[in-house]
């Protein structure tokens, strides 16, 4: 979900008649135009999206009937930013616009001090609400990478858990007899075959089948691994 929130006063919208059209400005058509946009690149983001916009310090931008948005070479919609408006009819203009978009949802933190080399449990970590654009980019949102993970570093009570401060638990050692399910629309096939390497919740790991045939699938939690595609 996208919610506008515009700063700056807002310029009237022009009078126009049918012989004599006032081109519409910035206050309503270049902010739908980045409105739809950002929309389009947010989407899918973990949590509620805010989107901020300010008006530019200059004032309004220059008229135009044509407008598109566009992300500058090497910037995400995360946190404070500049997005680019151009008019691509009649004369032609480019600017930015500063918008900051804030995702709010949940992330993980420590319920207690958690010490290096410790298995980390569901009643070791709680959900805590916030903007995530304010916290580091690792920032755990998914309780999957949390359940017997290892502590790699101290984590302080309350302190946000970082996937580089963990290392996912092993549940498959190598030479290990496993079952391995491939799964499709409506059937479910299961066969042993033997791990060729150790590997943690969510790796990737070789199988070598009955019949000498080596296969790459997926570790799962409860210790199966499923097959790729």
């Amino acid at each position: 979900m996208l919610t506008w929130l515009v700063l700056g006063p807002m310029p009237a919208a022009s009078a126009g008649t049918a012989e004599s059209r006032e081109p519409k400005l910035f206050s309503e058509h270049a902010r739908a135009v980045i409105d739809v946009y950002l929309r389009q690149q947010t989407a899918g983001l973990p949590g509620k999206t805010v989107l901020t916009i300010e008006m530019p310090k200059s004032g309004d931008l220059p008229p135009c009937d044509a407008i598109e948005a566009f992300l500058p070479s090497g910037v995400r919609p995360w946190g404070r930013f500049s997005v680019g408006v151009r008019c691509t009819a009649g004369r032609m203009w480019t600017r930015y616009v500063t918008v900051n978009v804030s995702v709010l949802g949940s992330y993980y933190a420590a319920a207690r001090l958690i010490r290096a080399g410790e298995a980390i449990t569901a009643v070791d970590v709680e959900a805590r609400e916030g903007d995530l654009t304010s916290l580091p980019a690792s920032v755990v949102v998914d309780s999957a990478q949390i359940n017997g993970a290892i502590a790699l570093n101290q984590i302080a009570s309350g302190a946000p858990l970082r996937r580089e401060l963990l290392r996912a638990a092993v549940v498959v050692q190598q030479g290990q007899v496993i079952k391995m399910i491939t799964q499709g629309r409506g059937f479910t096939v299961s066969t042993e075959g033997k791990a060729m390497t150790s590997a943690a919740i969510g790796a990737v790991v070789q199988v070598k089948l009955e019949g000498g045939q080596l296969v790459s699938g997926t570790v799962r939690a409860d210790g199966l691994v499923e097959k790729g595609n």
